[in-house]
């Protein structure tokens, strides 16, 4: 379960994801947020949220980030900026898909079976209805390899991400209804206000 606090932070998601967004090979030069989904570190020490943006022209833009309490070793040209975080103090903030941990929470929710968190805001007495609600295709059959490093590399589309000789995933960096699932064995659809259908965001290359 990931627990929301009601907490300042600077920048705000909006802003950071404002500035970087734009900069990256399948960015716009303005989008705005719509909603995200939350999965869990088993570990419980690094944050894992995926932003869906709108774009200008009515395209969906797919962002992934891990929250850091500190730096990533090696992987500075993944840094998106830090955050001043009032409770939880300075967070590090990543693209996710050069994150080991999301690399290895991805995999259990394509391979293994996982499913996305409940977000329980602090203080509530039961957990929020996420903005964006996203689906597995798995049932738990498949085992996740280790994970350690990964090579990343991104296109106008989406993202490759390598992380051993036997696994290989995308993310979906501009899904929409163009892209389908249907052709694939292991997948992440999701769903969100404004779509008829659900829209594939990552899957098993």
């Amino acid at each position: 379960m990931a627990l929301i606090h009601r907490a300042t932070i600077r920048p705000t998601k909006a802003e950071l994801l404002a500035d970087w967004v734009p900069t990256q090979p399948w960015g716009e030069p303005e989008s705005a947020l719509v909603g995200a989904y939350r999965f869990d570190d088993p570990d419980g020490e690094v944050g894992i949220e995926a932003h869906v943006l709108a774009t200008a022209d009515g395209h969906w833009l797919h962002a992934p980030l891990t929250y850091r309490g500190a730096p990533l070793d090696g992987a500075e040209q993944f840094l998106v900026c830090t955050m001043e975080h009032s409770v939880l103090g300075r967070r590090w903030i990543y693209d996710a898909v050069g994150d080991p941990v999301y690399a290895l929470v991805l995999a259990s929710v394509l391979l293994a079976g996982a499913v996305q968190a409940a977000e329980l805001v602090e203080g509530a007495d039961a957990p929020r209805e996420p903005s964006v609600r996203v689906t597995g295709s798995r049932s738990g059959a498949d085992d996740v390899p280790p994970i350690d490093a990964v090579r990343v590399s991104s296109d106008r589309t989406s993202t490759v991400m390598e992380v051993s000789d036997e696994l290989r995933m995308v993310v979906c960096r501009r899904p929409g209804p163009e892209a389908t699932a249907t052709d694939r064995e292991h997948v992440l659809t999701g769903t969100w206000s404004g779509l008829e259908a659900p829209v594939l965001l990552a899957y098993v290359a």
